[in-house]
């Protein structure tokens, strides 16, 4: 009897734990909407760290021969990869390739922190950010443009027509604490008369920070790139770009410093660099080309291309001394309101070995 009863209690619990798991089901649907999007991110992320790791081990540090290396070269938006696929430079490797894409800069330095990604590609502020935060990661290449790829762009019926009417305003900077868009958003309030407290920033992902634009529900947008161009398509008006020393106009190819250690896996950065620079110079020589690209990977109209061709980083350079002294200036200013912290001397954060002058 004692059995039977014992039993009997295990079967009504059993019931009771069915019931509970049933209603907290209804519960977890509506908190798995709200985790789906994070969820997603992090499934990518996590199975490039799967692979990377996989592929780590098997690439000892002593390695000489780039033929035995696969290099993951970190990008953003597929701004690299549409490039090279357009000029064909990167054909022909004597290493594997293999492509580790990001929405912005923050989750790319994060694969790069994680061994999930040998390079980066980012402008200098998301750059400086990366290296305040102490992710190991040499800048080994400047890129250079004329800032115009920045900008703050308003609502075509707001109010505001100068930096100084932002006044009391929130803005909205992609794509998150340390953007290049925010440095710019800084300077220009600077210029005119105004402190960073003077605004109320509201950091978004580029992709939500347009729908939210182009639907009415934000009035000021601090972007970069594609999402600037798109923007001024869609219902924008261009407050103030980059242009004429607002932004410093350099971006960095930074390497792991793990990669770096690697002696195959360096040749192979310097082999990338290279291509890239020969890439570049495709992409001054071809503008209509590379244009009809960046429609076909981007879905881009014609007119947004032509603009992005304008406005894209036209070559590469060592990293020299005018260029960490240009870039530091980025980092002094940020410091000084407070969103870069602890300040990152550039200068000890470069290998100036792969790219010559």
């Amino acid at each position: 009897m004692n059995h039977m009863h014992r039993m009997n209690r295990m079967h009504r619990m059993n019931r009771m734990h069915r019931m509970n798991r049933m209603n907290r089901s209804h519960t977890g649907d509506r908190r798995a909407t709200a985790a789906a999007r994070a969820l997603g991110a992090a499934l990518s992320l996590t199975a490039l760290l799967a692979t990377s790791a996989c592929a780590g081990d098997s690439e000892a540090a002593t390695e000489t021969d780039p033929s035995k290396v696969t290099l993951t070269l970190g990008d953003q938006a597929k701004n690299l990869k549409t490039l090279f696929d357009a000029s064909g430079t990167l054909e022909g490797t004597p290493y594997k390739v293999k492509w580790a894409e990001f929405e912005g800069a923050a989750p790319l330095f994060q694969a790069v922190q994680a061994g999930a990604a040998d390079t980066s590609y980012a402008a200098d502020l998301p750059t400086l950010q990366a290296l305040s935060g102490g992710v190991r990661v040499k800048a080994v290449a400047a890129l250079h443009n004329d800032g115009t790829h920045t900008g703050i762009v308003v609502r075509k019926n707001s109010p505001v027509h100068s930096v100084k009417d932002l006044k009391g305003k929130k803005v909205v900077v992609s794509s998150a604490k340390g953007s290049i868009a925010e440095y710019l958003l800084a300077h220009a309030l600077e210029q005119a008369g105004l402190s960073y407290s003077d605004v109320h920033v509201q950091y978004l992902l580029p992709t939500d920070a347009q729908a939210a634009f182009t639907s009415g529900k934000v009035e000021v947008w601090a972007t970069f790139g594609v999402y600037k161009t798109v923007a001024e398509q869609h219902g924008g008006r261009l407050l103030v770009n980059g242009a004429n020393g607002r932004v410093s106009g350099y971006g960095f190819i930074g390497a792991s410093e793990k990669a770096l250690q690697v002696p195959a896996k360096k040749k192979a950065i310097t082999d990338y660099l290279r291509r890239l620079d020969k890439a570049l110079a495709w992409s001054r020589r071809h503008p209509t080309e590379y244009a009809k690209a960046i429609q076909r990977t981007n879905g881009a109209s014609a007119t947004v291309a032509k603009a992005l061709v304008d406005q894209a980083n036209s070559e590469l350079l060592p990293v020299n001394e005018p260029v960490i002294r240009s870039v530091q200036k980025v980092g002094d200013t940020m410091h000084d309101i407070g969103v870069l912290t602890p300040k990152p001397v550039l200068a000890d954060h470069a290998d100036t070995s792969l790219v010559k002058e």
